[in-house]
């Protein structure tokens, strides 16, 4: 029978937490001279016991240094209501042990039994179309649901006691991939849950309809229990746009109490060498991994070809963009100083739009592009490619037979030993070139403002993270070490500083802008910035009104084209164009005008200006284009006026620096030849460095 367990003893557990042990920074978990560890996923459960000791061996011998267990095993680890198993996992674990292998173990919340889900159908949830989700797949649960929470807390309390002080456990993941995978849970648990969100931040209804303005279309509430989460599919015309932030908010609130309850009760029973993860992806919201303090740090799941990334060229699809992996080291690294890479693409997948082979160099590519971005490891999904289930066609290290290596799985195989022979070249006394650190920037992103113009796009070619990528790709051309940071992180750091299309924002902020740029840093704001307060109200002037003395102008409309129609610009002897977003600026007198719309009816007014402000500068970019070239164009104009050198790389070529080690890679469509000092120490691959290819140097 479920002992009951209240939800405050949950907010108990979340306080074990606020520990010293918690305090100190997560790079105490890694050897600095292991450099990256790879490992591998295997389920011992969906494989004959037989064939156990076959496999494990075998991902010894491969050049694994750790594998991964028990996040979809819920089933076996708690069979029948309240009666644990875990002699099957013991034996599993004792195997890996034997053969040098190390162990993440998972808590396996994605994944109730059959039987739970029998037993209390209140812990499906819900989706858009009205549609309660039904045991069958994984994620189909909810996180607002007080039953669940309750099962949760038995099986991982269960899990932690069992492997307390366990040396064989490397670290622990909870659940997997925690985020609906881009859906929304609008069962009756989360109503509830949002509800009591709502209250907790607006206190009193009155404040609530105040800052959701439900004077408009008579949307008004009497009291926080006559509020639904705001569905789309239910209503005749669009939600209350201020409704679905705050729902996009407490969703993301809500996963990431689902996690630090979980982590709570795992403190209370593991050693503290032992860390505590969860795998997301940054492509689904409303998932929000700086929401997630309480985890020791997170990591991302990523898979690149899928028919959903066309890459670069003609082959492109078969490799996948060079943003994808480096946005994400840039996005989960900065977030407490570390983070790992959980799941990545073995090669051919199953799931995808279509799912095409892989070109030959690219799976081993990815792994040393996560190496370069500062990833502690990198575990491989997955070691065996499953013979059953939903995932057949998955290609896994090793092939249907469970003995031959797959294409991606010898890619591995050699990473495994490169890996070993950077290290014999690793030197702990290695300093980042100050000509490479000089060129660093910051990109700031937001979720709030990612929710909020997702909800609200204004044309349907607007895209928030595609607008970012402009600038973050172009940062990537000029060889700047980037990191994609909140507000919450220092910004004088940072040579250059960008806050793409920052709708949302309040005096506060643009006061720290404002200090930033006196001191000496060079800001870039672009379209859409200073419309709206935090709530997303419009502020009760004209436009961008909070910004208009920091870029010394404001923002007298703006505009979109049709597909089919084209707006030009001139900036200098180039000409650009757009019909995406286009903000006409009026700059105050002595402002220099960098660039000019050249049709339209508004032609000769100004689309980008700058200034200098105390130390540094401040420019205002105006459009969003379809190609970024104009985006490109005056980012390298900021770091040109500021003195900053910049490589000029091509599309598709990143080169990083990471612990004494220099690493290039390849996404585009030609050979590239690699400005490598002469005296330098090419530890892997040429100077030549070809499509899906990588090289590694010293100097």
């Amino acid at each position: 029978m479920l002992k009951k367990v209240s939800l405050g003893i949950v907010s108990a557990f979340i306080l074990l937490q606020l520990n010293p042990v918690n305090a100190q920074s997560p790079e105490r978990f890694f050897k600095r001279n292991d450099l990256m560890p790879l490992g591998s996923y295997y389920y011992p459960e969906q494989w004959p016991r037989s064939q156990w000791e076959r496999d494990l061996k075998r991902l010894a011998e491969t050049g694994f240094e750790f594998t991964h267990f028990g996040e979809f095993a819920w089933a076996f680890v708690e069979p029948k209501d309240g009666v644990f198993d875990f002699k099957w996992l013991d034996e599993a674990v004792e195997i890996a042990h034997k053969n040098g292998v190390k162990v993440i173990m998972c808590t396996s919340s994605p994944t109730p039994p059959a039987w739970l889900a029998q037993k209390h159908p209140e812990i499906l949830m819900v989706n858009e179309d009205g549609r309660t989700m039904q045991h069958g797949s994984r994620q189909h649960i909810s996180w607002s649901s007080p039953v669940y929470r309750r099962y949760v807390i038995r099986m991982v309390e269960a899990l932690a006691k069992h492997y307390a002080n366990d040396k064989r456990i490397w670290g622990w993941q909870l659940d997997n991939e925690p985020s609906h995978y881009g859906q929304v849970d609008h069962s009756p648990a989360a109503r509830v849950s949002f509800q009591k969100w709502l209250k907790n931040k607006y206190k009193h209804i009155d404040s609530l309809n105040k800052t959701w303005g439900t004077a408009f279309w008579s949307l008004k509430y009497d009291n926080f229990e006559q509020i639904r989460t705001p569905n789309g599919k239910e209503l005749i015309a669009q939600p209350n746009p201020h409704a679905v932030l705050d729902f996009r908010r407490f969703s993301a609130d809500e996963v990431a109490d689902f996690m630090h309850f979980q982590a709570a009760i795992l403190r209370q029973h593991i050693p503290a060498g032992q860390w505590i993860t969860t795998n997301l992806m940054p492509e689904h919201t409303p998932v929000d991994p700086t929401r997630m303090p309480k985890l020791d740090f997170v990591t991302y799941t990523k898979y690149l070809v899928a028919g959903y990334d066309m890459g670069i060229g003609d082959q492109g699809f078969r490799m996948g963009s060079p943003t994808s992996i480096a946005f994400s080291n840039d996005l989960f690294r900065p977030i407490n100083g570390v983070t790992g890479v959980m799941e990545l693409q073995p090669g051919q997948v199953n799931w995808g739009r279509f799912n095409s082979q892989t070109m030959p160099g690219t799976v081993r590519m990815w792994v040393w592009h996560a190496f370069a971005g500062g990833n502690k490891f990198v575990c491989n999904y997955r070691f065996r490619q499953p013979l059953t289930g939903g995932e057949q066609y998955h290609y896994g290290v090793i092939g249907p037979d469970g003995i031959t290596p797959s294409t991606g799985g010898q890619e591995y195989i050699k990473v495994n030993e490169e890996m070993k022979f950077l290290r014999r070249n690793f030197d702990p006394n290695a300093q980042m070139p100050a000509e490479h650190k000089a060129r660093q920037a910051a990109v700031l992103y937001s979720l709030d403002n990612r929710w909020e113009q997702d909800n609200q796009p204004q044309t349907f070619q607007w895209d928030y993270l595609k607008h970012v990528m402009k600038y973050y790709s172009a940062l990537k051309q000029f060889g700047a070490p980037v990191d994609v940071i909140t507000e919450d992180k220092d910004f004088t750091k940072y040579p250059v500083l960008i806050a793409p299309a920052y709708q949302l924002l309040d005096a506060k902020l643009v006061e720290r802008w404002r200090q930033y740029v006196e001191q000496g840093g060079h800001l870039v704001l672009t379209t859409r910035t200073g419309h709206k307060d935090r709530e997303g109200k419009i502020w009760e002037t004209i436009w961008a009104s909070p910004i208009q003395g920091l870029m010394s102008g404001f923002v007298s409309f703006y505009d979109h084209l049709p597909e089919n129609r084209t707006g030009t610009i001139k900036a200098g002897t180039e000409t650009f164009t757009w019909n995406n977003w286009a903000d006409v600026l009026e700059p105050y007198p002595n402002i220099d005008i960098w660039a000019t719309y050249t049709n339209q009816y508004y032609s000769g007014r100004p689309a980008v200006i700058h200034k200098k402000m105390g130390k540094g500068t401040v420019t205002y970019v105006g459009p969003d284009t379809d190609d970024g070239a104009l985006e490109k164009a005056m980012l390298k104009r900021v770091y040109q006026e500021a003195g900053i050198a910049i490589r000029d790389l091509p599309n598709g070529v990143m080169l990083e620096w990471r612990d004494g080690f220099w690493v290039g890679v390849n996404y585009g469509e030609k050979a590239y030849e690699v400005p490598v000092p002469e005296k330098a120490n090419i530890l892997i691959g040429t100077k030549t460095l070809k499509p899906a290819d990588v090289i590694v140097w010293k100097e």
